[in-house]
C-alpha cells in the first residue's frame, strides 16, 4: 500500500517553472518537477535557492512542444544506465538523475514511469515492458536475464553497445541511400522551374523568328506548356504515390515483403542491405547468447532485429532446423543467404564453444565492410550525380539556346 502511494504521488510531478536567488544572492531562473508549487519551494530551498516565483509551466499553444522520443534517445539512456551501475550508483538513482537531466519533455516522462514502478516493486524488466513503444522484447528480455544472474549492469552495457552498433549501423545505410534521392530531387525541382518559369520567357522570343524551331527545342517547348497546365496535378499525383506507397508497406505484408526483397537485389545498394543484415542477425545473436539467452528465443529476436523479411523467414527456418537437432551452420547454410565465410564462423564457435565471440566477430566484420561500401559510394556517388544535374540543366539550356545558334550560323 505504501509503495502504491508512493507511486501515485510520484506520478503526480509536473513541471514548474521558477525565478529566485542563490546563496551569493544571485538572480537565477529554472525548471523543477515537483507535485505542488509548496513542494517545489521547499526542494529549491534544500539547493540553496530562495524561491521569488514559482508556477506551473505553461502549456505551449500547439501541443506539447516535446520532442518524440527516437532510439538514438533509447541508445543514450541505456549507455546513462551502464555507465551509472558500473560506477556503483543505485538504478533508482541513475534512473531519477537521468529523468531529471533529459531535456525531452517526453523522455523525462516516460523514464519517471518506469522509475515509478521499480520503485513500486516491479522488477526492471517489466517497468521496460510497460513502455513496449520504445523497448522491445529483446531489450526486455536481456534485462531480465541480467535480474536473474545478478549481473544488469554487464547487460546494460552489452545492450547499449548492441544500441550503439545498431544506430550506427543504420546510420550508414540511410546515408547510403539518401544521398541519390536528395539530389534526384533537387533536380527534379530545378527542372521544374526551368519548365514553367524560364523556357516560356524563351518562346516569346523564338515566336518572333517565324522560322521552324529545332526538334529538342520545340520538345521542350511542348513540355514547358504541359508543365504550366498540369503542374499541381504532377506534384499531386506524385505526393499521393509516396502516401499510397507507405501505406501499402505499412499495411500490405505481401506488398511490403517483395520490396525488401526487390531492394536486396538493387544494384550497389542492395550488396548494402544484404551486409547489414547480416551484421545485425550476428550482433543480435551475440548479444543474446552471450546474455544467456537459449539459443532458439535468440534466433526470434534475431530474425526481428534482421530488418528485412527475406532473413526473417531464412531466419526462422533456421530456428525451426536448430530446434529439429540440427547444429545451426548448417541450417545457415541451406538457406543460401549467408557467405561461407560466416557459415565457417559459426561452424568454428559451435565446436569450440565459443559462439558468441565468433559472431561478435562476424558482426564486426560486416559492420566494417558496411562503412567501407558506404564510404566507396558516397565518394562515387557524389561526382556522377552532380554530372547528372549538370547534364540535365545544362542539357535543357543549351537546348533552349539552339535557334539562336542557329541563326548566328546562317548571319
Amino acid at each position: 500500500m505504501a509503495a502504491d502511494n508512493k507511486a501515485k504521488a510520484i506520478k503526480k510531478q509536473i513541471a514548474f517553472v521558477y525565478e529566485g536567488l542563490n546563496r551569493r544572492g544571485g538572480k537565477i531562473k529554472g525548471e523543477i518537477y515537483a507535485t505542488s508549487p509548496t513542494e517545489a519551494k521547499g526542494n529549491l530551498k534544500k539547493q540553496g535557492i530562495t524561491p521569488t516565483k514559482v508556477r506551473k509551466k505553461p502549456t505551449p499553444l500547439f501541443g506539447s512542444g516535446s520532442k518524440p522520443i527516437d532510439s538514438k534517445d533509447i541508445a543514450v539512456l541505456t549507455r546513462q544506465i551502464a555507465t551509472m551501475l558500473t560506477a556503483g550508483v543505485p538504478l533508482v538513482q541513475s534512473l531519477d538523475m537521468i529523468a531529471k537531466g533529459a531535456e525531452k519533455e517526453s523522455m523525462q516522462k516516460m523514464v519517471t514511469d518506469v522509475l515509478v514502478q521499480v520503485q513500486a516493486g516491479s522488477t526492471v524488466a517489466d517497468a521496460f515492458r510497460s513502455q513496449p513503444k520504445y523497448f522491445d522484447e529483446l531489450y526486455c528480455d536481456l534485462v531480465e536475464s541480467g535480474e536473474k544472474s545478478g549481473a544488469l549492469d554487464g547487460i546494460f552495457d552489452r545492450i547499449a553497445l548492441y544500441k550503439e552498433k545498431s544506430e550506427a549501423l543504420k546510420s550508414k545505410i540511410k546515408k547510403a541511400m539518401t544521398y541519390p534521392i536528395a539530389i534526384l530531387v533537387i533536380a527534379s525541382i530545378v527542372v521544374g522551374i526551368l519548365l514553367i518559369y524560364v523556357i516560356p520567357s524563351f518562346e516569346d522570343i523564338f515566336s518572333s523568328f517565324g522560322a521552324e524551331l529545332p526538334a529538342p527545342t520545340q520538345v521542350a517547348i511542348n513540355a514547358s506548356k504541359v508543365a504550366q497546365e498540369y503542374w499541381m496535378w504532377v506534384v499531386g499525383a506524385i505526393g499521393v504515390g509516396v502516401f499510397l506507397f507507405k501505406r501499402a508497406l505499412r499495411t500490405n505484408k505481401k506488398f511490403a515483403d517483395s520490396m525488401d526483397a526487390l531492394l536486396l537485389k538493387a544494384p550497389i545498394v542492395g550488396n548494402i542491405v544484404n551486409k547489414g543484415a547480416i551484421a545485425r542477425y550476428a550482433r543480435t545473436l551475440s548479444t543474446t547468447f552471450a546474455a544467456g539467452v537459449p539459443l532458439h528465443e535468440a534466433l526470434n529476436s534475431a530474425a526481428g532485429a534482421s530488418g528485412n523479411a527475406v532473413y526473417k523467414r531464412a531466419i526462422s527456418e533456421i530456428k525451426a532446423d536448430v530446434s529439429a537437432g540440427n547444429l545451426m551452420h548448417v541450417a545457415m547454410r541451406t538457406t543460401n543467404l549467408f557467405p561461407d565465410m560466416v557459415t565457417q564462423m559459426v561452424a568454428i564457435g559451435e565446436e569450440s564453444g565459443a559462439l558468441d565471440t565468433m559472431l561478435e566477430r562476424v558482426a564486426n566484420v560486416y559492420e566494417q565492410e558496411v562503412d567501407d561500401a558506404v564510404d566507396g559510394i558516397s565518394a562515387l556517388i557524389e561526382p556522377i550525380m552532380m554530372s547528372f544535374l549538370g547534364v540535365v540543366v545544362g542539357g535543357l539550356i543549351v537546348v533552349m539556346y539552339l535557334p539562336i545558334f542557329q541563326m548566328g550560323n546562317a548571319v
